[in-house]
């Protein structure tokens, strides 16, 4: 690989790696004038780069809740760069400090806040493709790695263990199978696990978990969870594929069940969580009770 430069933009200061995947790395770095910190992603030029199309799409839906700021793009030496801000742990990351379980409520607000998000557009919704802002953006969740993202009139691809039915057997694929898969990624917060999954969730082929997704009823997916899940699962089967989503019943059916702050902090757990190359520790912090909530009448 080459060199990675030292500098980006000559005002971004490289330090260590955040995450990698695709030939795509992603460093922590410094801005030197504003003293802030970034994220930054780097490819080579060589490679196939997704990141000047991941540019295009984050520019095309900028401004949108929970949708990543660019701050810069171009190129640095050999490399395709995306500055964006720096953003807080992935719900994966999250997911495994809690022992494999969210509350309820944090579940219900997570899917209240992605709903709205996949009004934009992505191809990839997993648990690793989520994250929380930093600061006063701790309580937001934000979508991520938009490289693979696309029109919604052209062909997504998936992670295998949260990818709809018809985006395995290679149907073109839209709004429903990124709600298809928003339910799999809900359902497995509040279970703990799928049934497709093995213990360390990568050892399944493609055809085996969708023999698996084929096979396990609806009734044995949403076993022991509030019916409202079954509820938004069945609405997403019954989508055809230029069928816009109803979000406000979406939302509704969510809104029945409760929602809070996106607080990870439980009383009995609480939540420390050091994100990569951080000198100082993040918390969660507690957030007061939410009052009562009134049952929305939309339909």
């Amino acid at each position: 690989m080459d060199k990675v430069p030292v500098r980006v933009d000559e005002r971004f200061r490289l330090g260590d790696v955040l995450g990698s995947g695709s030939y795509a790395v992603v460093y922590r770095a410094q801005n030197i004038i504003k003293d802030d910190a970034v994220a930054i992603k780097l490819k080579p030029i060589s490679n196939s780069s997704s990141i000047q199309h991941e540019y295009k799409i984050l520019k095309h839906i900028e401004g949108g809740v929970g949708i990543p700021r660019v701050l810069w793009f171009g190129r640095e030496s050999t490399y395709h760069t995306l500055v964006l801000d720096l953003l807080g742990p992935s719900l994966y990351s999250l997911f495994l400090t809690h022992n494999q379980k969210f509350s309820l409520d944090i579940i219900v607000n997570l899917g209240d806040q992605l709903l709205s998000h996949l009004k934009y557009i992505h191809g990839d919704i997993k648990p690793q493709n989520v994250v929380v802002g930093l600061g006063d953006l701790r309580d937001t969740a934000f979508i991520i790695d938009f490289g693979i993202a696309k029109e919604f009139c052209q062909c997504l691809t998936g992670t295998s263990a949260f990818a709809s039915i018809n985006n395995h057997l290679g149907v073109e694929p839209g709004h429903r199978d990124n709600l298809e898969s928003l339910t799999y990624m809900l359902i497995y917060f509040l279970q703990g696990s799928l049934p497709w999954l093995t213990s360390d969730e990568e050892k399944l082929s493609s055809s085996l978990i969708l023999e698996c997704k084929v096979n396990t009823t609806i009734e044995d997916l949403c076993c022991g969870i509030p019916v409202k899940f079954a509820t938004i699962f069945i609405y997403t089967r019954s989508l055809a594929f230029s069928e816009n989503l109803n979000y406000n019943h979406l939302h509704s059916l969510l809104h029945v069940l409760t929602v809070c702050l996106l607080d990870f902090n439980q009383p009995d757990v609480p939540l420390i969580y050091s994100p990569p190359l951080s000198n100082e520790p993040w918390v969660i912090e507690a957030v007061p009770p939410c009052p009562p909530l009134c049952r929305s009448t939309r339909v």
